[in-house]
């Protein structure tokens, strides 16, 4: 291998320059470095939202590496590896480098596409950034994983996180580029149909927009995000998962700026590094218990009698946001204009889809996989788990949220449900009609309809849900 050759970098979710340690290392050795992101399986199977904003993620870092002199090389195949062996034939890469992925299909992947490349003489090695710690590197004193996130954030909590790496100085390019797909080829809005243009302004792209968020996050919001976090009808939170999900800031940057706030006297910046740390948890049991992505973490749950019928009435109603419960299908709506939804708000959704409607956690999980721009694996499944009570520091199968009374608590002013809800209002806001722009025509959803009646009231859901759970035992 010559001194010389070139390093292919190969992007996943981590569409960014500085704090990027395989990008840092690459051009730390002053070789040709050429970025590439490949359109395989992985992403084939990804859900509309998620994508889409992929997609838009990799246009603006195309473009952001384009104005740092480089450019981002696209190529499509199922099989990674044999994309990455093409690109090496073609320009003589003697090293490919990337950026950890931890969900078991892309762990076995990288593995089987590092070992490849090694036994054909080609250097393959793997770096951090997607996370604060390494999830085999945090034990209890036993040795063995944390199931308890409150443990688990105090092991951490004291630990020293990587100072941020900045972007590198220059990023070395080679004398001649290979061959690249157009993105447009790729048709990654496909899938979103006509809510890709409702959705777009919601939308905040790229590591200067990250950034910004978090800037003014801690300097005008940070100081209430003990309360301010828990009110869906204010913007209290710093709606950094969108960001975080694709690898455009990193948690490290959100560490070291969180406590910077929280030494300047913000207390409630803690709050907020506890938030990261709840991420940095769920990658833990993924890598410990990867069948939290697909089965009941507690396996007691297995013989529940869920309802797993997505096309049953109930289920339509609640994607559709027709389920006559205000707080449910204001954050339903919320999600599926914005690509996003409070975390107060999928809570509520979570509990009434689980217990009230004793639906399956994961067609719901199915669901927020196909609608949300900040869709994570991790997270996503151990949300729906901990919901259901099926998972790890899991809610009570006891606890129940009213969806009524919690209204009256966090939108009191009805502030949250009149910006998404429509039906029965003269004057409806354009949020709440942009929902009826976004849905497909074949829901033949109209603002002018009645609102409907709740598909099961309150109290007789939790009763209901509370009979089943006793008589299975708990």
């Amino acid at each position: 291998m010559s001194d010389t050759s070139p390093i292919l970098i190969w992007l996943r979710r981590d569409l960014r320059l500085a704090d990027h340690p395989a990008l840092h290392a690459a051009c730390a050795t002053g070789r040709p470095v050429i970025p590439v992101f490949i359109y395989d399986s992985a992403v084939a199977r990804l859900g509309a939202a998620p994508k889409y904003r992929l997609g838009l993620g990799i246009a603006h870092f195309a473009k952001t590496l384009e104005d740092a002199g480089s450019r981002l090389i696209l190529r499509r195949g199922d099989d990674a590896l044999e994309v990455l062996q093409e690109l090496i034939a073609q320009t003589g890469a003697g090293t490919v480098y990337w950026s950890r992925m931890y969900e078991p299909d892309a762990v076995a992947r990288d593995s089987a596409v590092k070992s490849a490349l090694k036994e054909a003489g080609t250097d393959a090695k793997s770096f951090g950034g997607h996370l604060m710690f390494e999830p085999w590197s945090v034990e209890t004193k036993t040795g063995g994983y944390y199931k308890v996130y409150t443990p688990f954030w105090r092991s951490v909590k004291d630990r020293d996180v990587e100072a941020p790496l900045g972007s590198p100085e220059t990023l070395p390019h080679p004398d001649n580029w290979p061959a690249s797909d157009t993105l447009d080829d790729w048709q990654m809005a496909a899938a979103m149909r006509r809510g890709a243009d409702v959705l777009r302004p919601y939308v905040q792209l790229g590591a200067k927009a990250a950034q910004d968020r978090l800037a003014v996050f801690l300097d005008s919001k940070v100081d209430r995000y003990s309360t301010t976090r828990d009110l869906p009808g204010v913007d209290g939170t710093s709606c950094l998962s969108e960001n975080l999900a694709l690898g455009e800031i990193s948690p490290h940057q959100c560490w070291h700026a969180g406590m910077r706030a929280l030494h300047d006297g913000k207390s409630d910046a803690e709050i907020f590094l506890k938030e990261l740390v709840w991420r940095e948890f769920a990658y833990h049991l993924m890598h410990h218990t990867p069948r939290i992505l697909t089965d009941n973490w507690r396996e007691d749950w297995d013989q529940f009698n869920w309802n797993e019928d997505e096309s049953h009435p109930h289920v339509i109603a609640w994607k559709q946001g027709r389920t006559g419960i205000p707080f449910v299908d204001a954050a339903m709506r919320e999600m599926y204009v914005t690509g996003r939804m409070h975390n107060r708000g999928r809570m509520i959704v979570a509990s009434y889809l689980t217990k009230h409607l004793l639906c399956h956690w994961r067609i719901g999980q199915k669901w927020f996989e196909d609608c949300l721009i900040d869709w994570d694996p991790a997270s996503n499944a151990m949300g729906w788990q901990w919901s259901a009570g099926s998972g790890p520091d899991a809610s009570p199968y006891f606890r129940v949220f009213n969806p009524v009374t919690q209204l009256d608590k966090f939108d009191k002013n009805r502030d949250y449900t009149g910006r998404w809800i429509a039906e029965g209002k003269t004057d409806p806001s354009d949020t709440a009609l942009s929902y009826f722009d976004a849905v497909p025509r074949s829901w033949d959803l109209s603002p002018q309809a009645p609102y409907p009646a709740a598909i099961v009231d309150p109290s007789e859901g939790r009763n209901r849900a509370l009979h089943a759970y006793e008589n299975r035992g708990f």
